[in-house]
């Protein structure tokens, strides 16, 4: 029966828009992409293996031609799809309407080559039944100016990967790898990384006071700063830079402890007038609605998700008609959204909260493209979060774009500042100025749905900050006045948020892009999380090095920007993809290429790449990058004689806390390395303590004429790790002891079972027979009796889950699933939970200094993995074992049937 075939990208699209469609039609999906240049040799073309650029899979010697290959997995795929087209008297290539969408409708066209049948291209931003039979009505044709701009995407990435990743590979470490916009994001974590290397902290004093406005005011007391001494002003933070000095030329009073306590004793008896009074309106406008980048911000301030879980959640509340497309530079809405949204502000805020014309918003993003619309929910009327019956991750996600997306067409939140300064004089002499400021709003507008967050603690839009009215003239006393201490402090690393952010202002790479770039640095190892904070590894500092001593070009960010700025001109028909190709990696009159520069690299040193001093040159420090990892090499206890030791950098050690003192402490206690604590009085043998790969331990050393260990016969050395409340700086000889005399005998049970204390991978437990039971505590293997041990046993042994323990602590609701999240003491260590999801603490995650946000990011972590995988049941091996078995005989004897009858 004929039919119009409909192709999208996912089995969740297709089953929704099918169910919108109705009869005559065949929705079926591609599963993303159905091609691409082959990842190996094993799938590399065997007509193009023995061309010069066969590796490459692009003949760069005419035109830049891709040889695209389908994967094994999408071969039946791409065979089902093409039984389906020969029924159908029309094609419908439906995916996305991006750059990458329309290059997928293209790989379609180009595989599938339909006959005989009319093709269109259907596109829409949101999967609703009205939109989509809006869009199969109104199909246009392929947009083949955004296909090219999408290939010379992917053909870029390809010869920059290609190219510079095998230098990589030779000289830092196999493995490794280089990407147009990857590299450049590790560069922007390594330069920030070394701001904060090269930061001296300064140190400064200044005075806050509570003051009395007087019975007769309501807002009596109020807060206020030292402002001026004698006319110039105090310093603050922002008056130094980064090399811990004070900036400028301009003059101001650095206040030390002495002088600031000695103010503070002067001013005991001082009264202050009202030098001034400045009040100034304060008005606020609505933000635009979400594009992609800002909701990525956004939920990761908010929600706790990381890029790629915020994407992946919008991907499912996109797919399953909620929201308008999700990747988009856009920040304008349909008449029909601004239409619905006035009609929630109308119904929920209330008349005065409407403005009387609707808000536009233009973009402010250069180039923007990628779509069509602002991501808000889906439809000609809007549901409240309340209507969707969504729950979790989806439900917060869709609140804070619908949020997000009412609030934009509020009225303005308007209010007045207010800023006072206080003038008196000291018993000392000096005229000092106290400054107080504040805000409050009259009208809370926009704000009222919406308060935007914030990164690096500033003040939040809607934060208030009352003060008396007070006029100038007016008289007030000081309640309190506290001389406080402050040191500046480095640049904050990136975060997921911050770090999207900077790559959009500078304009390098996609918002569609941005999660990906993230996650690939990340599981590269080039970064690691540290909290929220994006910390750069050492192999990223070797990395970084070698792409800007020889690569500057391809890692500098306005070339970087400047290639997106091409690719839009590609997009728009306006530049030719054959000589943008041919620029880049051949070169020209005003440009190296890319090929001349990996040709013409000449000799690298590979060890320099690998070497950074730590501090001062002179103290002959230096860090190295290994195969193993990063370690550090310095002069041992005989520096006359020229020894040098060596010593493991710990994994979870930012760079910038490497410093000379921290260095030394590691040389010294280098792994492998020995603490000698003594003789034991019962064995004579010698007992040292040592750094290993699994963490400190103390062993004894075999005596000369013991037999080597491992051979027949050999006595192997007792060993036992240090407990956790131990450390190698204070373990003594005592202790040592008693860790080797481990397993302890507690004593005999009545069945002659001999019971043991001991420590184990998961904690202490006690032991009798083949029957374990765990003890609460390390102390608890020396401590523990026999009868105490005995009443243990004779409570019925736990099976399968263990009865729930009390939580260690309790942080508040999660932002995504609004359950509590508590921590809890695991088989495993510590974990968080919200009683659906359970995620370990990592190495520098501590109970007491865990935060609800650092929890929440574990969980959201965990959450993007998806449910735990349940092993399959024995019996139902079995069974599938019997069925394949069944299978082969019938398929062995229908071969022999029809081996006979061709006989």
């Amino acid at each position: 029966m004929a039919h119009k075939l409909v192709i999208v990208e996912s089995p969740a699209k297709a089953r929704t828009i099918g169910g919108y469609l109705g009869d005559g039609y065949v929705v079926e999906s591609s599963i993303g992409h159905i091609r691409d240049l082959p990842n190996n040799a094993a799938d590399t073309p065997a007509k193009i293996k023995d061309k010069p650029w066969g590796r490459l899979a692009i003949d760069v010697e005419n035109g830049f031609v891709p040889y695209y290959v389908v994967p094994r997995d999408k071969k039946s795929h791409i065979s089902k799809l093409k039984q389906l087209l020969k029924d159908a008297d029309e094609l419908y290539l439906a995916t996305d309407e991006d750059r990458e969408g329309e290059a997928i409708a293209w790989h379609l066209l180009d595989e599938l080559k339909p006959k005989g049948i009319p093709v269109r291209r259907m596109v829409f931003h949101e999967i609703t039944k009205a939109a989509i039979q809006e869009a199969a009505a109104n199909p246009r044709d392929l947009d083949m100016d955004l296909v090219e701009a999408q290939e010379t995407r992917r053909i870029l990435d390809r010869l920059y990967g290609y190219e510079v990743s095998p230098v990589l590979w030779r000289k830092i470490m196999s493995g490794l790898s280089a990407g147009r916009v990857q590299s450049v994001a590790t560069r922007l974590v390594v330069d920030r990384e070394k701001e904060r290397m090269a930061f001296k902290v300064a140190s400064y004093w200044d005075l806050e006071g509570t003051f009395d406005a007087g019975s007769s005011h309501d807002q009596r007391m109020f807060p206020a700063k030292l402002h001026t001494i004698d006319g110039t002003r105090v310093a603050t933070g922002s008056s130094f830079g980064p090399d811990g000095r004070l900036k400028g030329r301009a003059e101001v009073v650095h206040l030390d402890r002495p002088r600031a306590e000695a103010l503070v004793a002067a001013l005991e008896n001082t009264e202050y007038d009202v030098r001034s009074v400045e009040a100034k309106p304060y008005r606020r406008s609505p933000y635009p609605p979400f594009r992609t980048t800002t909701l990525q911000q956004e939920a990761s301030r908010k929600l706790g998700m990381s890029a790629s879980v915020t994407m992946s959640v919008a991907q499912r509340l996109y797919e399953n008609g909620f929201i308008t497309y999700m990747r988009t530079d856009s920040t304008t809405l349909s008449g029909g959204a601004i239409s619905a949204a006035r009609q929630q502000v109308q119904e929920l805020y209330g008349s005065e909260y409407l403005p009387d014309a609707p808000r536009t918003y233009a973009s402010k993003v250069k180039n923007a493209q990628e779509a069509h619309e602002a991501i808000r929910p889906a439809g000609e009327s809007f549901r409240t979060p309340a209507q969707t019956g969504l729950t979790g991750e989806q439900f917060r996600l869709y609140e804070l774009i619908w949020m997000r997306t009412v609030a934009s067409q509020m009225k303005d939140a308007v209010g007045r500042s207010v800023s006072i300064r206080l003038g008196g004089q000291a018993a000392s002499g000096e005229d000092v100025v106290f400054s107080a400021s504040g805000r409050v709003i009259t009208f809370h507008g926009f704000l009222k749905a919406y308060v935007e967050g914030t990164d690096d603690n500033a003040a939040k839009d809607d934060q208030e900050t009352r003060l008396p009215a007070l006029e100038q003239g007016d008289r007030v006393s000081a309640a309190s006045l506290t001389a406080n201490g402050h040191e500046t402090k480095p640049p904050a690393r990136y975060t997921e948020a911050t770090l999207i952010k900077e790559l959009e202002e500078r304009e390098i790479g996609r918002p569609s892009t941005y999660a990906s770039i993230i996650g690939t640095i990340l599981n590269r190892g080039y970064v690691y999380k540290k909290g929220t904070a994006l910390v750069p590894a050492w192999i990223a500092f070797s990395v970084v090095r070698l792409l800007t001593e020889h690569f500057s070009r391809l890692i500098d960010y306005e070339f970087t920007a400047g290639m997106e700025a091409v690719l839009d001109e590609i997009a728009r028909g306006q530049k030719d993809r054959v000589n943008e190709l041919t620029e880049f990696y051949y070169g020209s009159d005003k440009l190296q290429g890319l090929l001349p520069l990996v040709q013409g690299l000449g000799d690298i040193d590979a060890r320099e790449l690998a070497t950074f001093p730590v501090g001062d040159p002179e103290e002959g420090i230096q860090l190295r990058v290994g195969k193993y990892g990063p370690y550090l090499e310095g002069p041992g206890p005989d520096d006359a004689a020229g020894a040098r030791v060596r010593a493991n950098v710990p994994d979870d050690l930012p760079p910038d806390e490497l410093t000379v003192e921290k260095a030394k402490e590691l040389l010294a206690n280098p792994a492998g390395e020995e603490i000698d604590l003594g003789v034991h009085p019962e064995t004579g043998l010698q007992v040292v303590a040592k750094n290993g790969r699994y963490g400190p331990y103390v062993t004894e050393l075999p005596a000369e004429e013991a037999p080597q260990t491992g051979k027949k016969g050999a006595a192997k050395p007792r060993t036992g790790s240090l407990f956790k409340s131990m450390s190698l700086d204070t373990i003594t000889l005592e202790d040592a002891i008693k860790l080797l005399s481990l397993p302890r005998v507690v004593g005999t049970a009545e069945d002659g079972e001999e019971i043991t204390a001991q420590n184990g991978r998961y904690g202490p437990y006690l032991k009798k027979g083949t029957d374990s039971r765990s003890l609460t505590s390390e102390d608890q293997i020396f401590s523990v009796t026999l009868d105490e041990a005995l009443r243990i046993y004779a409570q019925p042994k736990q099976r399968g889950r263990a009865a729930a323990a009390p939580p260690l602590k309790e942080l508040g609701p999660d932002p995504v699933s609004g359950q509590p999240i508590v921590v809890k003491a695991g088989r495993f260590g510590e974990y968080v939970t919200d009683g659906e999801y359970n995620a370990t603490l990592r190495k520098d995650d501590s109970i007491e200094k865990l935060t609800l946000e650092r929890a929440a990011e574990l969980l959201a972590e965990r959450r993007a993995k998806g449910p735990a995988k349940k092993a399959a049941k024995k019996g139902a091996k079995k069974t599938a074992a019997k069925k394949t078995a069944k299978k082969s005989t019938a398929k062995k004897a229908s071969a022999k049937k029809a081996a006979a009858k061709r006989a």
